[in-house]
């Protein structure tokens, strides 16, 4: 087996952040992988930078989002946390927050919908 069978073996039909974290659990065990977090923190700004690049050039937007992505999860994966895991519990604390911002809105006589970004920033700091 190489070390390509072994990356491939992970299942495809996994959630795409668990799928990536494997992957590169895999390739580490390979040889390939970070020495520090300190690395990965690197690589996602270079990532980042690339995302920006992609933007302003209107051009391989979607992929340079992919690898910024994927360098994200090397961090998390170096940390020793779970990306589904980590992603979830901040979808639901954005669901959680939103819901009390929309509350104090709605306490104040306004929609989140007719607030504009200032009010709506105001709000969310205060249910921070």
């Amino acid at each position: 087996d190489t070390v390509t069978d072994t990356l491939k073996s992970v299942p495809r039909s996994f959630p795409s952040l668990m799928y990536a974290q494997k992957v590169q659990k895999r390739a580490s065990k390979g040889g390939m992988d970070f020495s520090s977090v300190e690395e990965t923190y690197k690589k996602v700004t270079e990532e980042l930078e690339e995302v920006k690049s992609a933007v302003k050039q209107n051009d391989g937007i979607e992929e340079e989002l992919g690898d910024l992505l994927f360098s994200a999860v090397n961090t998390v994966r170096l940390l020793g946390f779970d990306a589904e895991e980590l992603l979830k519990k901040s979808t639901d604390k954005f669901i959680s927050r939103f819901e009390k911002t929309e509350q104090k809105a709605l306490e104040s006589g306004a929609e989140v919908k007719d607030l504009s970004q200032s009010e709506l920033d105001e709000l969310w700091e205060e249910v921070k």
